[in-house]
C-alpha cells in the first residue's frame, strides 16, 4: 500500500519557522515529481511548492517565495521530501498536504491534477 506521511506541523508564532517532512512508503518516488499544497478552512486546496524528480528544479506560489524552501532526499531509505517554512505569517495557517506524481522523470507541476498520491495532511497554525 502506497502511503505519504506528513509530519512537522504545529503551532508557531508569526515570524517563526517549521520544517515539514513527507515520507513515502510502499513504493519509491525517487524518480517522480512531488509537491506541497495547503487548504485553509472554507478555501480550496492551493499549490505551495513543487520539485522535479531529481531536485534540480523547484517552483513556488508567489506568496511564499523567499520564505519557503522545498527539497528532497532520494536516498532509498529516506525517500523524503521537505518543506522548510521561515518567516511564517498568520495567513500561512492551513492543513498542509504532500503529493506525489506518477510521472517518471517528471517536471515540477503546480496543478492539483498533476498528482496521483496524497498524504493525510498536517496542521500548521501561525498565531499573530
Amino acid at each position: 500500500q502506497v502511503q505519504l506521511i506528513e509530519s512537522g506541523g504545529g503551532l508557531v508564532q508569526a515570524g517563526g519557522s517549521l520544517r515539514l517532512s513527507c515520507a513515502a512508503s510502499g513504493r519509491s518516488f525517487a524518480i517522480h515529481p512531488m509537491g506541497w499544497f495547503r487548504q485553509a478552512p472554507g478555501k480550496e486546496r492551493e499549490f505551495v511548492a513543487a520539485i522535479d524528480w531529481n531536485g534540480g528544479v523547484t517552483d513556488y506560489r508567489d506568496s511564499v517565495k523567499g520564505r519557503f524552501t522545498i527539497s528532497r532526499d532520494n536516498d532509498k531509505v529516506k525517500n523524503t521530501v521537505y518543506l522548510q517554512m521561515n518567516s511564517l505569517k498568520p495567513e500561512d495557517t492551513a492543513v498542509y498536504y504532500c503529493a506525489a506524481s506518477s510521472a517518471f522523470y517528471g517536471e515540477a507541476v503546480q496543478g492539483v491534477d498533476g498528482y496521483d498520491y496524497w498524504g493525510q495532511g498536517t496542521q500548521v497554525t501561525v498565531s499573530s
